[in-house]
């Protein structure tokens, strides 16, 4: 966050577009994370399971969500985090991630948080508690 910037109601923080998640991120993700549910990377349990093919772990999209707040203030000044995960992110799709502020009191910004998809899907919604200065 920029010193002289003026952080109101209704700010919105600049959007993460990721690139699409691949099967690479994928794998990366599970090993980084010690989260290998084979759902995420083993073609034939998704399909086993009715789906098209592997999605992303919603950790995964948490985790740019994080980088997206990071990327506006250091890591000390994030004093909650929640998120509630909404719909699945498909290999291949393109995530972004949005912030808008939506309420501030005592020097504390809480934030609205959204991953969505290219076709507007919601994949994952929170919120976030973020101390000004």
């Amino acid at each position: 966050m920029n010193p002289t910037q003026q952080i109101d109601v209704g700010t919105e923080l600049p959007p993460l577009r990721l690139e699409p998640v691949s099967r690479t991120t994928l794998a990366l993700f599970a090993g980084a994370s010690g989260d290998h549910n084979p759902i995420h990377i083993d073609l034939d349990v998704a399909k086993s399971a009715g789906l098209d093919d592997v999605f992303a772990h919603g950790m995964l999209s948490m985790a740019y969500l994080g980088r997206l707040l990071t990327n506006w203030v250091p890591q000390q000044r994030i004093r909650s985090y929640k998120v509630r995960f909404a719909a699945i992110t498909p290999v291949l799709s393109r995530p972004t991630c949005t912030a808008t502020v939506v309420s501030i009191e005592d020097g504390l910004a809480t934030l609205a948080l959204t991953v969505q998809l290219d076709d507007g899907t919601p994949t994952l919604l929170g919120d976030a508690v973020v101390a000004l200065g």
